[in-house]
């Protein structure tokens, strides 16, 4: 473990590579290997230029270490209790600030959490890829709390798409917290071509516990080695630190492969960069010797989801093709 700027670099060993299938990870359409940074960092409320730095720091960072990808936290670029600075801190992606990202994404693929002002004036708690000086996807968030200490319904406007995209390492999806703790969301990212799932967070601390530590991160890290293994995926999940208007937000960011096994991790409260590898190759096997993927059968969800939709929402019979019999 060594000290770098603000965070620690932590380093932890991956898991022995299979052998070489000669079948090469370059084909359309399949994963490549690649070392992902995962960015635990404190943002500032409120204030896009310090927090542009902190970005900048640790895709520095990220870039020694070789990494592929850097992935920061929801909200990574404004801090999550915004409340009434939300159109003050809101981008669009032809902002100066975003493309100042732009151009350092020619060195390292980017995935970053900021807020979004769409068209019509709609603010959206969103999250983009950015790759060789280009936005290649944006997500919105689908599902947003309001409930308890969450107040998001308030401030932002939901997403209403779920997609996976092509990025230059491999097909992928991205969630944003909430999002993550619906199924379906990760599901549907999968049958739609993703090998790879970012799940950013800005999840706060709900206690801690002697020798257990902050008692939700178990939680989380449940949650997403499930997601791992059910959908035969990576899962990358990075969290924030820090505290804002009372709220400490708990890290323990996560890389997981597609049995469920850590790769890489940081430790809670704390800011830090660590660095996983990805392997294609582990996918691979993963999918061939759980072929859940292959074995979904969508005709019958989606016969199945519309006749539960029609009872829920009372709507009226769909009309039958051809003669009644």
């Amino acid at each position: 473990m060594a000290r770098s700027g603000p965070w620690t670099l932590c380093y932890r060993a991956g898991f022995p590579k299979g052998p070489a299938t000669g079948i090469g990870r370059i084909a359309e359409g399949l994963m490549q290997t690649v070392r992902v940074a995962l960015a635990q960092i404190a943002p500032k409320l409120g204030d896009l230029k310090a927090n542009l730095g902190i970005h900048l720091d640790a895709i520095r960072l990220a870039r020694r270490e070789k990494a592929g990808i850097v992935v920061f936290p929801e909200l990574s670029l404004t801090g999550y209790v915004l409340r009434d600075q939300v159109q003050d801190v809101a981008l669009t992606t032809s902002a100066p600030l975003f493309k100042k990202l732009l151009r350092a994404s020619l060195g390292i693929d980017i995935v970053v959490g900021f807020v979004e002002e769409a068209a019509g004036h709609l603010f959206h708690n969103a999250a983009a890829y950015l790759a060789k000086g280009k936005l290649v996807h944006v997500h919105r968030k689908v599902y947003l709390p309001t409930y308890g200490m969450f107040e998001e319904g308030r401030d932002f406007a939901a997403g209403e798409v779920i997609r996976a995209f092509k990025a230059p390492r491999g097909p992928a999806g991205i969630l944003i917290c909430e999002d993550a703790w619906h199924p379906t969301t990760a599901w549907m990212l999968v049958q739609d071509g993703a090998e790879i799932l970012f799940a950013l967070s800005s999840g706060p601390t709900r206690g801690a516990k002697p020798g257990r530590g902050v008692t939700s991160l178990p939680v989380w890290h449940d949650l997403l080695r499930t997601t791992a293994q059910f959908q035969t995926s990576f899962v990358v999940y990075v969290n924030r630190v820090g505290y804002e208007d009372g709220l400490n937000f708990g890290g323990g960011s996560i890389a997981l492969d597609p049995f469920g096994r850590t790769l890489a991790t940081l430790p809670a409260l704390t800011a830090g960069v660590t660095v996983a590898e990805l392997d294609g190759e582990v996918l691979r096997r993963a999918r061939a010797a759980y072929p859940l993927l292959r074995d979904e059968n969508l005709e019958l969800v989606h016969r199945e989801v519309e006749r539960i939709r029609q009872q829920r929402f009372q709507l009226p019979e769909p009309k039958r093709r051809g003669r009644a019999r």
